[in-house]
Order: structure tokens, then sequence, then C-alpha cells
């Protein structure tokens, strides 16, 4: 249970900073969290030290937990690191992926969503088909980390620009074509733009808000 809650704790302050509602530098008080969802301090220190490796929380001097600011420019390292791991995975699934495995990947980029909550959870199975039809540990395991890092901005993409369910879907549907025809570098230049578009909208976001 107490690992659940933190889950569901982590879900929820993540979804808050991400959207604006916990700005850079609020408190995150383990006590004041513990008694707003009424459980103990122990899954509240979790999710903040998930939180804390992620990048979207960090301790000050007294060791207390507040939302940590994100720079333009360490945003745009992540997503370029990221979109370059990414892509050389899609490159090695083009190439590695079963026939089977790239009909449900197409089935995935046309498949419809109710909301943009539902396509955040297309999208994330989209990417995880990907990766895991690549075969490479390693890289799976350096994209793992980035996407600890960027997931939560990469929704805040479905939720706050209309737009971007459409763009991402059709840009969607062009890597899993790329990848049904073994077409690996087309892959690879697809999977980058795409990671990139996802920064350009998001920066949009974040410029809106005047971070």
């Amino acid at each position: 249970m107490g690992h659940r809650a933190a889950e569901i704790l982590l879900e929820t302050l993540e979804s808050e900073i991400v959207s604006g509602a916990l700005p850079p530098g609020a408190p995150l008080s383990e006590l004041a969290l513990a008694e707003r969802f009424g459980v103990s301090r122990t899954p509240v220190r979790e999710a903040l030290l998930e939180l804390e490796r992620a990048g979207l929380a960090e301790r000050g001097a007294r060791r207390a937990f507040f939302v940590r600011a994100l720079g333009a420019e360490e945003l745009a390292d992540l997503f370029e690191a990221s979109g370059e791991v990414e892509s050389a995975l899609a490159a090695l699934a083009a190439h590695r992926m079963t026939e089977i495995e790239r009909q449900a990947l197409i089935a995935l980029a046309e498949a419809p969503a109710a909301s943009a909550a539902d396509y955040s959870d297309l999208n994330r199975r989209f990417h995880d088909a990907i990766k895991s039809g690549a075969r490479n540990a390693t890289l799976a395991q350096l994209l793992g980390g980035l996407d600890l890092r960027t997931s939560a901005w990469r929704a805040a993409n479905f939720h706050e620009a209309e737009e971007r369910q459409t763009t991402s879907r059709a840009e969607h549907l062009k890597i899993a074509t790329a990848i049904a025809q073994a077409d690996a570098e087309r892959t690879r230049s697809l999977m980058r733009r795409h990671v990139a578009q996802s920064h350009s909208v998001l920066a949009e976001i974040l410029a809106r808000r005047g971070r």
C-alpha cells in the first residue's frame, strides 16, 4: 500500500509541477503533503526522492525539498540527448522488429484516443514498443533514465497544446511506416525530428507561462 501511495503522490506532484500549479521554488513539505493526502511521511519521502531523481525537485540548505526551476538550456539539452538515444533505438528497431511487432506498432500509431490522458498513454506505449523492438538493453537503459526526466514534460504537450496530439499522431505513423519498411536511416531521422518537435511545443508552452 505504501508503494502504491508513493506512486499516486508522484503522479499528482509531477502533474502539478509540469502544469505550473506548483511553480519553481514552491516548498514541498513532507508534513504538509502527508496531511494533504492523508498518508504517512514514508510514501511522501519516496515520492519526493523520485522527483529529485527526475530533476523536478531539489533540496535547500536545510535539506527541505522544493520545486526545481528547469532552465530552457537544460531542458533543450535533455531533449536533444533523448532524441539521439531514441533515434538510435528506432533505427535498430527498423532492422530487428518482427513482422508481428511492426504491424502492432502501426496499430498503435493509428489507435484512437478519447482524451489527452488516453493519448499520453498511447504515446508511452508506442515509444516503449520501439524501445523493446530495438533489442539493445544498454541503449534502453540510457533512454529510461532520460525518460524519467522528460516524460512528464512530454505529457504536458497533449494537455496544453490541443494541436499536438494531431501532429504527434502523424509523426508516429510516419515512424511506424518507416520501421515497417525496414528503412533504418529514415526512421532515425523521423524519430530525431519527432522528439525535437515535442521540445519545440513544450518551449512554447513554458514561454506562455513566462518561465
